[in-house]
């Protein structure tokens, strides 16, 4: 696989990562399978996606414990990225970004995922009651002592307003200009996807100008995009998906159009391509920075997706996806 860099240090990844969060987090519980997800990681790594993106509050915990099954005997095969910052509670997530805590969330991080060193540390949500830059030099230290290789930060919390998303990322980007002050980011996680592409405006020119790689969350749209959902399929529970404004059946058929566009490109490049890597190959012409990250909990999307990086889409492929009409939400 193609491999991209990260950062001001050239940390070197395949150009596909892979999301961890769906084996243990969020997505259809009755459908995560631990030694199945142990084979989808193995089989990621087999393909050249080399970035496993995880976070200590899937499950909680149990994620980071999954993929250290798989460092222990694999770790010289994976980059491995993991997050601090957020604590889940029964029926609440809350932020800590209080530097004890950070450094004792590193340490239990490490010992769960079996290694001595995280590759990537990124701070999954600011803590509104710690200045960031106290924070971030907490994060800092970690690097100085040898846990911790680079620094990214997570803005996939960032929310729209309802109207225009005019300013999605100006905050996140406030806070990318304060840390960078302390230490230097490697890393901004954010969504980008055909459906979601408002990080294009300014956070993934930000990145750019300075060198900061990019990785691209959510890049299949929560599983919209591959064109396997059924509209009024409904979602379990404890799949977030219940509740996006997206996923209703109504707003899930008025959106069709645009996975019939993947599909009419995915033609074009013969029967086995999938409206899938149509919509990955889009997120990877972003630029030589960017680094989608699709979750996946089966050894077949896996693959489907790290096979992605070899598909080149034309201009006529790229203005035909520009062209496609705005996802719709249950607001719209």
């Amino acid at each position: 696989m193609e491999r991209r860099t990260i950062g001001a240090a050239a940390l070197e990844v395949g150009a596909i990562g892979l999301g961890c969060m769906p084996m243990s987090w969020a997505y259809t519980g009755s459908r995560q399978r631990g030694d199945e997800s142990v084979r989808t990681v193995h089989a990621a790594l087999d393909r050249g996606s080399t970035l496993l993106d995880t976070a200590d509050m899937y499950g909680p915990f149990t994620n980071e414990l999954l993929l250290g099954r798989v460092l222990k005997e694999r770790r010289g095969d994976a980059f491995v990225s993991t997050k601090c910052g957020l604590l889940v509670g029964e029926q609440h997530v809350v932020a800590n970004g209080r530097p004890g805590y950070v450094k004792r969330a590193c340490d239990a991080s490490l010992r769960r995922l079996q290694t001595d060193t995280i590759d990537l540390y990124q701070l999954h949500r600011a803590d509104p009651e710690v200045p960031v830059e106290e924070t971030w030099g907490a994060m800092a230290e970690l690097v100085g002592a040898g846990k911790v290789r680079a620094l990214g930060l997570c803005a996939v919390g960032a929310r729209a307003t309802r109207r225009g998303r005019a300013g999605l990322h100006a905050g996140t980007i406030r806070q990318l200009e304060r840390v960078q002050q302390v230490f230097p980011v490697s890393a901004v996680e954010a969504e980008l996807s055909v459906w979601s592409p408002e990080a294009l405006e300014t956070l993934l020119p930000w990145c750019e100008a300075r060198g900061v790689g990019f990785l691209a969350a959510m890049p299949l749209g929560n599983g919209f995009l591959t064109g396997t959902l059924t509209p009024g399929q409904g979602f379990e529970p404890d799949d977030l998906r219940a509740r996006h404004p997206r996923f209703t059946a109504e707003m899930m058929a008025a959106n069709q159009p645009i996975v019939a566009g993947l599909r009419r490109i995915a033609a074009r490049h013969g029967e086995a391509v999938t409206p899938a890597q149509v919509a990955l190959a889009w997120v990877l012409s972003r630029g030589r920075h960017v680094v989608p990250v699709p979750g996946a909990k089966r050894e077949r999307w896996a693959a489907e997706n790290a096979a992605a990086a070899e598909l080149r889409l034309t201009d006529r492929d790229l203005a035909e996806i520009g062209e496609l009409p705005r996802a719709r939400g249950s607001w719209d």
